[in-house]
């Protein structure tokens, strides 16, 4: 490997590839550093959905479906399967399908939605459960991938296609433009992108320090590989899904609907849990999840967050058979207000954190963005 680039990027997940990306796209030699020998962080531990309708209207919208066009781009061109099935948030009761129908109303045309009716619904996708169905909002845009692969997928590309360094098992431990002090030696980059996820404060202490970023656990579950025989056709949310994204927040039927939810299903709230289920090209169903924030977050799983999720999960799909292969817990860091945080803690670095849970889906569009700004 070359000692001396254009650009170092400090993180392999999903942000820090995106940046190396668009860096190296526009000619520029670019290293990525990344502290453990594979990506290991919030970028693997996902459902793998590229997810523009969880974004609210307008600039984040519009910024999630430019980086799924950059996606589709790159998974095309890098042959990393990838499922362009949809999203389809169901309603089981009045009030869900209120705000369903008061989005599609106002946003539809915009976000390419339309409800569908219970009968339409189960003819095309024969998984969902009938029982008190009372419609569903169905989006043809959202896009499905194996985070795991297409993680482990896209540094051979990068190399391949651009040129891109990749240091794994490697530590930056300072920066003092160009000089990049590593745990495998010393380097020479004039600029440098710090993208850490939840280490962003090793580089930059002090431009974070009142940053008012703050650390979310989620749980999750990969169940068994299903035939296609037993395919469920596309990426499943119900009513609990409403009060988490953003793009459902300014609907006036909304708040109606989490009094209920507060009320019939307070464990639900006090666990952030919302039910998504999305299926990888293997067959294997992503099941989760659960949001635990700040001083409340611990190393150990609780099995009871496992329950509610799969409990909930069987009120609107129902799975043959179904064995959960896996789980795990991911820890991410968001804003409380904030879609992500920029800062530039000294010259010639640009550090990018606090996507949340939104890093699938709007990396690409993100780092096209801070990477016109950084190197202009």
């Amino acid at each position: 490997m070359s000692r001396e680039v254009d650009v170092a990027v400090v993180g392999a997940g999903v942000l820090g590839l995106a940046h190396a990306y668009h860096l190296a796209n526009r000619g520029l030699r670019v290293v990525v550093f990344e502290r453990t020998p594979v990506a290991q962080g919030a970028s693997i531990r996902n459902f793998g959905m590229l997810w523009p309708i969880g974004q609210p209207p307008g600039k984040l919208y519009r910024l999630a479906r430019r980086s799924l066009e950059v996606w589709r781009g790159i998974l095309s061109s890098a042959g990393i399967d990838h499922e362009p099935v949809g999203s389809l948030h169901l309603a089981y009761h009045d009030d869900e399908a209120m705000v369903l129908n008061e989005f599609v109303s106002r946003f539809g045309r915009d976000y390419s939605a339309e409800m569908l009716t219970p009968a339409q619904i189960v003819n095309r996708f024969p998984a969902v459960r009938q029982d008190g169905l009372r419609g569903g909002m169905f989006s043809p845009v959202e896009v499905t991938v194996d985070a795991r692969k297409t993680l482990a997928a896209l540094p051979y590309w990068l190399q391949r296609t651009y040129g891109v360094e990749f240091a794994f098992g490697t530590t930056v431990l300072g920066y003092d433009s160009p000089r990049v002090e590593t745990t495998a030696g010393e380097w020479t980059a004039p600029r440098m992108v710090v993208c850490a996820g939840v280490d962003f404060r090793d580089l930059a202490p002090q431009a974070f320090m009142q940053a008012g970023l703050v650390p979310c656990k989620l749980q999750m579950m990969r169940s068994q590989a299903y035939s296609r025989a037993c395919r469920v056709g596309v990426m499943l949310a119900a009513g609990l899904t409403l009060r988490h994204y953003r793009a459902f927040a300014d609907c006036v039927s909304l708040p109606a609907l989490i009094q209920r939810f507060d009320r019939e299903m307070p464990e639900y709230g006090r666990y952030g849990i919302h039910v998504l289920l999305s299926q990888n090209s293997s067959g294997e169903l992503f099941i989760g999840d659960s949001h635990e924030y700040g001083n409340v977050i611990e190393p150990f799983d609780k099995a009871e967050i496992d329950d509610l999720i799969l409990r909930y999960l069987h009120t609107f799909v129902a799975i043959p058979d179904l064995r959960i292969a896996a789980r795990w817990h991911g820890i991410y860091v968001k804003h409380p207000t904030e879609p992500y945080v920029v800062a530039h803690p000294q010259p010639g670095m640009m550090a990018v954190a606090g996507v949340g849970g939104n890093g699938m889906t709007l990396s690409f569009g993100l780092a096209e963005q801070t990477i016109a700004d950084f190197v202009s």
